[in-house]
């Protein structure tokens, strides 16, 4: 028997079919000619720069759930409508993946790197200067289109140059994705309990977006961010010749369901603690931070998924969820009770569910396919994220947020749990 291929193996080969990275059997020209004595310690150093990028991206994201209830009463938005616009730029995320494959087959990874980072921190600041709900919701989808950009360069460039450690290096930019996440939701609140005012954070993150920019436009060379590493060409082993096979069409589902309770409990769960059990800005902000906590354990929780059926991993983290989003809006945990719930749903809902996902969407086709698995996978997830928080919002606004989250995220848990074990594992490919 073949021994399976690691899942941080998966997803790295998971990025590379995404953003459609051409495989060079030799570096550049320029990397070979411009490249320095002690490159690799250079190199390090910038990726490092990079990687401080990825973390403000991360923090990014969780700024606008800390802040929707002031700027909910700010404004006079619905909840539904709050919940919509805290997720939306996850329907950013999805579109700006083809785009951005698009570009970096024709544009330097560096100069779309760039182009994402100012897009995100100009739609980051300039949500305190909107009118209405049409220009924020335009803006925070605008946020999700840069982020697209940034992480998918990011994916690129650390699977090429670091081609002989490829699951090392994109397990470095999701551990940055969890630093950020726990971050970034307790400094939010930290800058609006300082200043008084929602729009502090927002400025703050925006102007520190600008500042990557000209730190990452000195700092990093072509020589490192474009160098194109050699990659074995690997034969098709098993797996679906199309989109329309069994597993495919279950594994959509999941991701959509998944989509739709994680993003709407991420969306939405800072307004409950605010509104609903009084919780200071920062405190609900460190609340929501151990989710980042929780998917600091993406690499072990990828190599369980690839070592056992995908029945177990699935069903069992389904479960574990649909448990968690009862306990979620009971109103008598302490604060250190709902911590720990939520780092155990960053393990279960992004370290083993999000993950595993993802690996699974591309072993379900052969091995010359995994760019449609991937692509699949990102649409799903994404296409249900970007309504998570519109739809628990209005769950919470007819019946309560316990029956809310009993409905959008323990509910479709458990159909989603049921529907794993639907899989077939012998069908899909080594």
């Amino acid at each position: 028997m073949r021994p399976r291929k690691s899942a941080p193996k998966v997803w790295a080969h998971v990025i590379r079919e995404v953003t459609a990275i051409p495989d060079q059997a030799e570096p550049t020209q320029a990397s070979a000619v411009e490249r320095p004595s002690g490159a690799q310690g250079i190199a390090i150093a910038m990726y490092c720069v990079l990687l401080v990028s990825y973390i403000l991206m991360a923090a990014d994201r969780y700024l606008f759930p800390v802040l929707a209830p002031d700027i909910r009463k700010a404004f006079g938005f619905s909840l539904a409508n709050t919940g919509l616009l805290a997720t939306i730029f996850t329907l950013g995320l999805g579109i700006g993946g083809l785009p951005t494959g698009y570009l970096l087959a024709r544009y330097s990874r560096k100069m779309v790197l760039l182009a994402g980072i100012i897009i995100f921190s100009s739609a980051t600041a300039l949500t305190t200067v909107v009118p209405g709900f049409w220009t924020m919701l335009v803006c925070l989808a605008a946020q999700g289109i840069g982020m697209s950009m940034l992480a998918t360069s990011m994916f690129a460039l650390a699977a090429s140059y670091f081609a002989k450690n490829r699951s090392a290096a994109i397990g470095s930019v999701n551990f940055c994705y969890g630093i950020g996440g726990f971050l970034g939701p307790f400094i939010a609140g930290k800058l609006r309990q300082s200043y008084g005012t929602w729009h502090a954070p927002m400025v703050y993150f925006g102007v520190f977006g600008f500042v990557m920019v000209v730190l990452i436009a000195a700092a990093v060379r072509a020589w490192f961010s474009e160098t194109r590493q050699a990659a074995a060409a690997k034969a098709d082993s098993g797996g679906a010749e199309g989109l329309a096979n069994r597993n495919t069409v279950i594994l959509t589902i999941l991701s959509l369901i998944h989509g739709l309770g994680m993003y709407g409990f991420l969306g939405l769960y800072p307004t409950f603690l605010r509104e609903v059990l009084h919780y200071a800005p920062a405190d609900a902000g460190k609340v929501i931070g151990f989710f980042g906590i929780g998917a600091l354990a993406s690499i072990p929780c990828g190599w369980i998924g690839d070592r056992y059926s995908p029945r177990l991993v699935l069903s069992g983290s389904l479960l574990c969820i649909a448990v968690l989003g009862y306990l979620f809006f009971l109103p008598s945990p302490s604060m250190a009770i709902r911590e720990l719930l939520t780092c155990i749903y960053g393990v279960a809902g992004s370290a083993v569910l999000y993950v595993n996902l993802a690996g699974y969407h591309v072993k379900a086709l052969r091995r010359s396919l995994s760019s449609k698995g991937s692509g699949m996978f990102v649409t799903s997830l994404y296409g249900g994220a970007a309504f998570g928080g519109y739809l628990l919002g209005g769950l919470a606004n007819r019946g309560g947020w316990l029956q809310a989250s009993e409905i959008q995220i323990t509910l479709l848990s458990l159909v989603g749990a049921a529907l794993a074990l639907a899989l077939r594992p012998k069908e899909m490919s080594l």
